[in-house]
C-alpha cells in the first residue's frame, strides 16, 4: 500500500507540508531551532513517525520525537536547561531503552542523528554511542 508523502511542500511549490511544520513547531519547543537540523534529517523523521503511528502521526508524537532529537543535539545540559531536568531525566531513560532495543523508534532516531553527524560531543561520549 502506498503511503501518501508529506514531502511535496518541500521544494516550496506548495508551501512547507503541514507535517513538516509541526515538526519544527516541536523542535522549536525543545529550544532547538528547526534550521540546526538538516532537511533530509527532519524529513526522515517525519517518515519514521509516519511508519511508526500511520498516516496522521499526532501533535504529542512529533514532540516526543523532537524532545529525543533535541536532546542529543544539544546535549544533556543545553537540554536541562531549556526543558528542565525532568525532560532530561526522560530522554536519558529513552537513550538507555534504545540501546536495549535497536529496533525501536528511539533508536532509529538515534542512530539518524548520529549519520547526519548532529549529536553533541558529550552526548557521544557519555552514551559511547557511535555508528558503524
Amino acid at each position: 500500500m502506498a503511503r501518501s508523502t508529506p514531502f511535496l511542500g518541500v521544494f516550496g511549490r506548495f508551501g512547507r507540508s503541514e507535517s513538516l511544520r509541526t515538526l519544527d513547531k516541536a523542535l522549536r519547543a525543545v529550544d532547538l531551532h528547526p534550521n540546526l537540523v538538516p532537511e533530509a534529517v527532519k524529513l526522515t523523521v517525519v517518515s519514521l513517525l509516519m511508519d511508526a503511528h500511520g498516516e496522521n502521526p499526532r501533535e504529542p508524537d512529533y514532540r516526543h520525537a523532537a524532545e529525543l532529537v533535541g536532546y542529543v543535539a544539544l546535549g544533556a545540559d543545553a537540554f536541562a536547561v531549556a526543558n528542565g531536568d525532568d525532560a532530561a531525566g526522560d530522554a536519558e531513560r529513552r537513550i538507555e531503552a534504545a540501546l536495549a532495543d535497536e529496533e525501536s523508534l528511539d533508536a532509529k532516531l538515534i542512530l539518524l542523528a548520529l549519520h547526519s553527524n548532529i549529536v553533541h560531543p558529550a552526548v557521544k561520549e557519555a552514551w559511547q554511542l557511535e555508528s558503524d
